[in-house]
């Protein structure tokens, strides 16, 4: 306690000293913050407004776009069809179903497969990040393993996958698994060397033990970067799904938007493409709260 308030006591002296020398300044400071304000306040919009409105007004001019490239008839209704008949197909997705199944349960299919590859990479890639981070030895093991594979299509990464696990959930989980794994990985090794050794040292020399380190300075220090990995590697995890359900699936979204562009049913594939979008919008909102959450320190 007493090396606490030492500290304690130099950091507010520090703060003290500052203050003084501010003084002098503080009624011409605040007037000109004042002045600024004041005129700040007659042309700004509430806090959020604005990038909201701009986010709204870039869909409107998308869809207006896409009304009007239809509309005039510019393009092929084979390749583009109007937003009409792209509501059509998921009304009739909804109700009657496409190849035996509703569109919820595409849906369902595709997040469970995603959600099992992804949280499957997070159990194994935060703590080998970590690992990463803190051994050099155990980098230059796993290091050369995660960037060779990195790069490699999934296409073809999926070939090898189904002769080792025959066309079942198995072989689909693993591919997403293995695409969602190196950006969290990645991440949390780079969070882990990132930190700032000089707090790790302050807090060691205050008596801390390894729990309390890891408990209280590595691992907030490490959270935001994983955060970003974690919500990175989803999209990976996304853009892989087509890939994975291409074989033997007879349900699910980029199923059903491979199956529908065979035929070309260009209609069903916007309207899989869409909700395979606003799905991954809504599991990164998730995240993105989540996130709010366990960081609150980086939103203040």
């Amino acid at each position: 306690m007493t090396q606490f308030a030492t500290i304690r006591d130099s950091i507010m002296r520090g703060a003290g000293k500052t203050i003084g020398r501010d003084a002098g300044n503080r009624p011409a400071r605040a007037a000109g913050r004042a002045a600024t304000q004041g005129a700040a306040s007659r042309i700004t919009l509430p806090r959020g407004s604005l990038e909201r409105l701009l986010t709204a007004a870039t869909i409107a001019a998308l869809f207006c776009a896409w009304f009007l490239l239809t509309r005039l008839e510019l393009v092929n209704p084979l390749f583009l069809p109007p937003p009409a008949a792209v509501w059509q197909a998921f009304i009739t997705t909804s109700t009657e179903g496409y190849q035996g199944s509703l569109l919820y349960q595409h849906v369902l299919a595709s997040v469970e497969r995603v959600l099992a590859g992804w949280l499957l990479a997070c159990v194994v890639g935060i703590p080998l990040g970590f690992l990463m981070g803190t051994s050099t030895r155990i980098k230059a093991v796993f290091d050369p393993i995660i960037e060779f594979y990195r790069p490699l299509p999934p296409l073809g990464l999926y070939t090898l996958i189904v002769l080792w696990l025959g066309i079942g959930e198995e072989s689909k989980i693993t591919l997403l698994f293995l695409a969602a794994l190196p950006p969290i990985t990645i991440s949390a090794t780079e969070a882990v060397k990132s930190i700032d050794r000089r707090y790790i040292t302050a807090v060691q020399s205050l008596g801390a033990d390894r729990r309390q380190l890891l408990r209280h300075v590595i691992v907030p220090a490490c959270l935001p970067g994983i955060c970003t990995g974690m919500r990175i590697s989803l999209g990976f995890t996304y853009s892989v799904l087509v890939a994975a359900e291409i074989v033997a699936a007879t349900r699910g979204i980029g199923w059903m938007v491979w199956d529908a562009a065979k035929f070309l049913l260009s209609d069903v594939v916007i309207m899989g493409l869409i909700v395979l979008g606003l799905t991954g919008l809504a599991l990164d909102l998730v995240l993105r709260r989540l996130e709010r959450a366990l960081t609150p320190w980086r939103f203040i």
